[in-house]
């Protein structure tokens, strides 16, 4: 049997590099950049007042006081987005609103608290020291100053920063399309009444989940039947749009493999046997498309434990990287909160949920080893990873672990 390892360089092989296009800053969220975005403007670009209230010389009101206010003449009224440039003449006040541009002449601001409030001649009742409550031009960050490294993921803040500095594009790396198939004649779609023999079909919206999950745009194909010429045609349909094309279900050994039976015949795919519980059964390699080029395919097992995990160990951390994402899960060492058995030979993920003891993190195992326990997986935060060469391990035993939570 092939190595995790092994099948996960085999997988990560199908995978580009990270493909560079501008896209308008307001769709960015969640990509990544490839270059350093640097500042066009100054932020602030002119000094500005930080509080409602007056702009004044603060040597003018030095000895204001409750007791012995400072009365000044208001000049001008100075509201946000005022364009023109005024100048604040001796001995007066322009009263002034937060982020307007200060006066020239002007040196502090006092807050509206601190006065009468007039609109005529205010009346002053506390002092204030040179450049209090004025933000000065460039305080944030200064024209070609960088305002973003290369490598970072573009988050709110970010695309606030970008706004605030009138970028309407940035450079990031292009999110995948990847198409979700999953095959199976017993698959039927939820809302409709189950006959005897069928179940409804929970892959394909899973795994388009899971996609979407880690930074990619997913499409789901609605499931095929065991025919081999009708999923070869649900693949051409699709695979000129695609940047990846990911099924589920058809893989194994036995009769009516319709995924194997249309792809084996394709020197590309191979399908193999991979020394990990669940999970055995996998694919990967790459199909032509109707327009001449090839594209990726990873065929993944139908049992749906099965499905993610393999998702979650072969496909996101590559499929992340040729976005230029981090891997983003956590890897981290926990002790057991059970005893666990694992075959020897394969390297086991079992579901766990992590919980703080005494002694720092601990997991613990929840539910059957077998890939059909789904609810398992849906209650579980972590996948317990149990090395090939190691059968048993005890309460209180160091394990690694692959946090799932986003």
């Amino acid at each position: 049997m092939r190595s995790v390892p092994d099948h996960q360089a085999a997988v990560a092989a199908l995978f580009p590099a990270p493909e560079a296009v501008r896209v308008p800053t307001a769709t960015a969220l969640g990509l990544v950049t490839v270059d350093d975005v640097d500042a066009p403007i100054s932020l602030p670009g002119f000094d500005n007042s930080a509080m409602d209230g007056y702009a004044v010389r603060a040597a003018e009101v030095a000895g204001a006081s409750a007791e012995r206010p400072v009365a000044l003449p208001v000049a001008h009224d100075i509201p946000a987005g005022r364009t023109d440039r005024l100048t604040l003449a001796p001995g007066t006040a322009h009263r002034i609103m937060t982020g307007a541009p200060l006066p020239d002449g002007a040196d502090a601001v006092v807050p509206v608290e601190l006065t009468d409030g007039s609109v005529t001649t205010v009346s002053i009742t506390a002092a204030v020291e040179p450049g209090k409550h004025i933000r000065r031009a460039g305080s944030d960050i200064t024209r070609g100053e960088q305002a973003l490294p290369a490598g970072i993921t573009i988050g709110p803040p970010q695309i606030g920063l970008l706004a605030a500095l009138g970028i309407a594009e940035v450079l990031v790396a292009r999110r995948l399309r990847v198409v979700v198939l999953s095959t199976g004649s017993e698959l039927v779609t939820a809302g409709t009444e189950l006959e005897y023999g069928q179940i409804y079909e929970s892959n394909g919206a899973m795994l388009t989940a899971a996609v979407t999950a880690a930074g990619a745009m997913a499409r789901h194909l609605h499931f095929v039947p065991d025919d081999v010429d009708d999923f070869l045609a649900r693949l051409d349909e699709v695979a000129d749009d695609a940047d990846l094309i990911i099924t589920s279900g058809g893989v194994s050994a036995g009769a009516y493999e319709v995924v194997k039976d249309a792809l084996s015949r394709n020197p590309s795919v191979e399908f193999v046997k991979v020394a990990m519980q669940p999970g055995m059964p996998q694919g990967c390699g790459r199909i032509p498309t109707p327009s001449g080029g090839s594209i990726p395919i990873i065929t993944l097992p139908g049992n749906p434990v099965s499905a993610l995990v393999s998702f979650e160990v072969f496909i996101r951390p590559p499929l992340r990287a040729a976005m230029g994402m981090p891997p983003h899960r956590p890897r981290l060492t926990a002790r057991l909160g059970a005893d666990v058995r694992s075959p020897n030979g394969k390297r086991q993920f079992l579901r766990g949920v992590l919980r703080t003891g005494e002694d720092g993190l601990v997991i613990d195992p929840i539910g059957p080893p077998a890939s059909h326990h789904l609810r398992y997986l849906a209650a579980a935060d972590a996948l317990i990873d149990i090395p090939a060469d190691v059968v048993e391990l005890a309460v209180g035993d160091g394990v690694d672990v692959l946090a799932l939570d986003d």
